[in-house]
């Protein structure tokens, strides 16, 4: 059984790390003794006057005299998740290409695989997304990645405690502009252009904010921000409201497409690897339906890794692209997940890691958003981004669940890499030097 990292830590035998771990054990312990006290003694009466005789500790002893418990124990932990508490289950998602995990182990069967029946509930848009996970109504869902943390902190909504269990996918969006700037691609001339982001708390308006402010532009004074749902930025671009956006796939392709727009340039040349969307779930659905969150935990990682492997990409852009998932021309979906492009300028371009869809949810990527939403004034006073990002990322559980699958890990590495984000190094060991080091910053 996996459970989160988080605030409750330490347990009653002091043997794990975690409380929810040594209940998982207390719960494979207490299951093998029944069933071997069931095994020596077949009539329920018979078994309680032998507890009653001598007591629950000398039973115990006495069984595992008999029967070889520790083998037994190592058995059932072998299929630990047995009868789920639920095997139904709503998961919601906003369609684009970031929930490619999500979406597509529906039509390809990883959730079934696990014994699993998921209702995909589409939803128009994040603040939504949110609303209906706080409330329960999701039992987990596709989130921008910042989300989880700014729900635990209580950033724009009720305070929840919640977890980002994997990565969706890293890279895959861009900065896409209006035809009519095609001769204008310097962006320090962009002052007073008007820009559409997804949500604040996304790696959309983290990335656009960082870009601008790179060249010399106050994101919050020389532009003007505007959050709007993926699916009507195409239609604010044709009609001129804005002058740009920085959005997800298949919306910059779909500009493309509809010749109302150009792709500027790829958010993987801002920050190459750059986790975008994540696969989100409540601390307390985790506690609650510990079997029935790992199935769910396995079907996603396993769809991820399946969705990271390029031969697959063409598969997966016609099983995402129908009505109750993306509602999209496939080829257009498809020219965003295989990097074979039409950039809008009268260019096919080829960039084979455009998108791509690394599980591991690293501790410095949420530190990372930790200190930008700190720089931008989203947070106020003092962060405490290793205990956020430890609580809130579940990198120790993915990489143990992704070990166990089989599936590619770096076990190996710490949970704290460094990145390189437009030519500056993020060391995630000294987050207030490095919001210090930007001149334009909101504190």
């Amino acid at each position: 059984m996996i459970a989160p990292a988080g605030p409750l830590s330490g347990c009653a035998c002091g043997r794990h790390s975690r409380a929810a771990a040594c209940d998982a054990q207390t719960l494979s312990d207490d299951i093998v003794e029944a069933a071997a006290l069931r095994g020596l003694f077949p009539r329920a009466s018979a078994r309680r006057r032998f507890v009653a005789a001598v007591g629950a500790t000398v039973a115990a002893e006495a069984i595992a005299l008999v029967f070889p418990l520790g083998s037994l124990r190592a058995m059932a932990m072998d299929d630990p998740l047995g009868k789920l508490e639920r095997a139904s289950l709503k998961i919601g998602f906003v369609p684009i290409n970031c929930a490619t995990p999500i979406i597509m182990a529906d039509p390809m069967g990883f959730y079934a695989r696990e014994g699993l029946k998921v209702e995909l509930a589409k939803t128009a848009g994040w603040a939504l997304i949110r609303d209906r996970a706080a409330s329960g109504e999701l039992d987990a869902s596709h989130f921008l990645a910042p989300m989880p943390l700014a729900m635990s902190m209580g950033l724009g909504a009720q305070r929840q405690a919640m977890h980002v269990a994997s990565i969706q996918n890293t890279n895959g969006q861009a900065i896409t502009l209006s035809l009519r700037h095609r001769n204008n691609r310097d962006p320090r001339r962009w002052k007073g252009f008007r820009f559409a982001i997804p949500f604040e708390q996304s790696m959309h308006n983290f990335l656009l904010r960082y870009y601008l402010a790179e060249h010399g532009l106050d994101p919050d004074r020389d532009v003007q921000l505007r959050v709007t749902p993926p699916a009507e930025m195409i239609a604010n671009l044709l009609d001129g409201d804005i002058d740009g956006f920085l959005g997800p796939e298949p919306f910059n392709q779909r500009a493309v497409f509809e010749k109302v727009g150009f792709i500027h340039i790829l958010t993987r040349d801002i920050w190459d690897g750059h986790p975008c969307c994540a696969f989100g779930v409540s601390d307390r659905f985790v506690r609650q339906n510990p079997k029935s969150f790992t199935a769910l935990y396995r079907a996603i990682l396993k769809a991820t890794a399946a969705a990271n492997r390029p031969e697959n990409r063409a598969d997966i852009a016609r099983a995402i692209a129908p009505e109750q998932y993306l509602n999209q021309p496939e080829i257009v979906i498809r020219q965003g997940l295989t990097g074979r492009f039409a950039d809008g300028l009268g260019n096919v371009v080829d960039v084979p890691d455009r998108s791509g869809f690394d599980a591991t949810p690293w501790y410095s990527m949420a530190t990372w958003m930790l200190t930008q939403m700190k720089r931008w004034g989203y947070v106020k006073g003092d962060v405490d981004y290793r205990q956020l990002a430890e609580r809130v990322f579940m990198l120790t559980d993915a990489r143990r669940l992704m070990g166990e699958l089989r599936l590619p890990v770096n076990a190996s590495a710490s949970g704290y890499p460094s990145f390189k984000i437009m030519g500056r190094t993020f060391d995630p060991t000294q987050p207030e030097a490095y919001i210090r080091s930007f001149a334009i910053r909101r504190t």
